[in-house]
């Protein structure tokens, strides 16, 4: 029977990962059109994400306010560095994208961190990734560069400080999971994000006012906003940690690979873009290797 519960609660988990990857897929999008209606910069827009997340949480989770105080007094250095993670793997993000074009920065941030949580999960535990697991990660990281590559823009500068730039981003992604999962452990996923988020817009704020956060509150562009901060992150977010509590740091970093592939598929239903047979080919060795870290549960 416990072990009929622990495979259901992996599985449970596997979904919610999986569900917040698919949500975070639509935030490209969605900065895409605010930036063309608002000119407001990535970092602004990053910002208002993570305030209007942390208003919503906060709203809901107002009657466990104490809660959220004692789980923030109980370790404060851990949800701190889980915020100012997010915040900081956002703006790196966002200059490897404006520095190295869409595809570096999201093939070398994205592909690097589950490379780096499996190493360390093995100096951690001295126990080296299953065959599964190791399979998976090839196939996922193969997916994700050929997505990559099918949407290289002729015109991207490929400088030197883009790809640094995605690299930081990857590691600071790689160890906000690897810290997030070791405190998610203990804290309510409601808790958890409530603090990311907040932390994370206090983090940003003064990065984003430098940009500018002034825009024409036009009705579009703000129901985007709230959209992107309700659900592509208060949402997601709380789905991320929930999943994290029963999921392994690599694991849940190849698992929410699906974020690349649903936005490439957003392009392409959305946007116009062609649809290369390379981007067919990686999104198929990406919910494959899904599919079968699922099924193994």
């Amino acid at each position: 029977m416990s072990t009929s519960l622990s495979s259901a609660g992996n599985r449970l988990s596997f979904l919610q990962l999986s569900a917040a990857g698919v949500l975070w897929g639509t935030t490209g999008v969605v900065v895409q059109v605010v930036a063309g209606r608002t000119g407001l910069g990535a970092l602004a827009i990053g910002f208002y994400r993570l305030a209007v997340a942390a208003v919503v949480l906060l709203a809901i989770g107002l009657p466990v306010w104490r809660r959220i105080l004692a789980a923030f007094r109980a370790a404060p250095l851990a949800t701190t560095a889980a915020g100012v993670g997010l915040a900081a793997y956002q703006a790196l993000y966002f200059v490897a994208v404006r520095l190295g074009g869409v595809s570096v920065a999201t093939v070398v941030s994205l592909g690097l961190a589950p490379v780096l949580l499996s190493a360390w999960e093995t100096l951690r535990t001295g126990q080296r990734p299953s065959p599964a697991t190791l399979s998976a990660s090839i196939a996922a990281i193969t997916g994700l560069v050929l997505i990559g590559g099918a949407t290289i823009e002729p015109g991207a500068a490929t400088a030197g400080l883009g790809l640094a730039a995605a690299v930081a981003s990857g590691i600071v992604y790689a160890a906000c999971t690897a810290v997030s999962r070791h405190t998610a452990q203990g804290v309510p996923p409601l808790v958890m994000t409530t603090l990311s988020c907040l932390v994370g817009a206090v983090a940003l704020a003064p990065l984003a006012a430098l940009e500018g956060l002034a825009f024409p509150p036009k009705p579009a562009p703000v129901a985007l906003l709230i959209y992107a901060g309700a659900i592509t992150t208060a949402l997601a977010y709380a789905m991320f940690y929930s999943g994290l509590r029963h999921t392994s740091g690599s694991v849940a970093a190849i698992v929410t690979l699906l974020e690349p592939l649903t936005a490439a598929l957003l392009a392409v239903l959305l946007i116009g873009e062609p649809l290369a047979g390379s981007t067919i080919a990686g999104g198929m060795l990406l919910l494959g290797a899904v599919a079968a870290l699922y099924l193994r549960g």
